[in-house]
């Protein structure tokens, strides 16, 4: 298939894409936290207990309240960002009808502040007007596509799905390798699975690389000593 004229591969020009990018951000959000949040009660449940049956009953719990609260959250925030797009657009919708030539009139402003001459503004403006004039208005003063608005249902779904998938990653290796050497192979792996969150989120989001995953890796992994001293601890207390 044909690239479009004027646009690059690496770019997301396609229609949809503040869908995509919104369900993809709270996929990876959701699963950098459902392999931080769990590994860390897991592995302070295990600093304090060799049993299984501890550490399978934290690990669930945590599993499932942090998977509804992920949801929860997404849905929130998408849902209040969701309402702000759409009374804005309405906003535009009425005052296009109320006013269309003081509309106009600012619309070629706008395009006059991006640089272009005033006869290229007023060209361009009335060409898009005459095409749809609500989404010139939309693009150029609030940067909105009314096709592709996000949904709050996609953020929570992804978010729950991610948190699931990256939770059951520290319950796993901690329950299923024999004790102590289950503590330090989840440790292991709970970083490897960081970096790997670490490096999405900084491609989706076009940052470095290498920071990103240094950023995670480092907070997991004091998140992870932090819950095990404390286990560890109550263990020495109690026993």
């Amino acid at each position: 298939m044909a690239t479009p004229a004027g646009t690059h591969l690496d770019e997301p020009h396609q229609t949809g894409i503040a869908q995509r990018l919104n369900w993809l951000r709270a996929g990876v959000l959701g699963a950098n936290d459902g392999i931080v949040s769990t590994a860390a009660v897991v592995v302070g449940v295990a600093g304090a207990s060799a049993g299984v049956l501890p550490v399978l009953l934290a690990g669930s719990a945590a599993l499932v309240g942090g998977a509804i609260s992920m949801a929860l959250g997404e849905y929130v925030s998408v849902s209040s960002q969701r309402d702000s797009e759409k009374a804005l657009i309405e906003k535009e919708r009425r005052e296009l009808a109320e006013d269309p030539d003081a509309e106009f009139a600012e619309l070629v402003g706008l395009y006059r502040a991006q640089g272009l001459s005033d006869e290229t503004a007023a060209k361009v403006a009335e060409e898009l007007t005459a095409r749809d004039a609500l989404s010139a208005h939309l693009s150029a003063e609030l940067n909105i596509d009314q096709d592709d608005v996000v949904s709050p249902w996609h953020a929570a779904i992804a978010s729950a799905v991610a948190f699931t998938a990256g939770a059951l990653l520290p319950m796993a290796t901690i329950l299923l390798l024999p004790h102590p050497a289950r503590i330090w192979f989840t440790f292991v792996a709970v970083l490897l699975a960081l970096s790997i969150t670490g490096y999405v989120a900084a491609w989706i989001g076009g940052a470095d690389r290498l920071r990103a995953i240094l950023r995670v890796t480092i907070g997991g992994a004091l998140a992870l000593g932090a819950t095990f001293l404390v286990g560890t601890l109550f263990d020495t207390v109690i026993t």
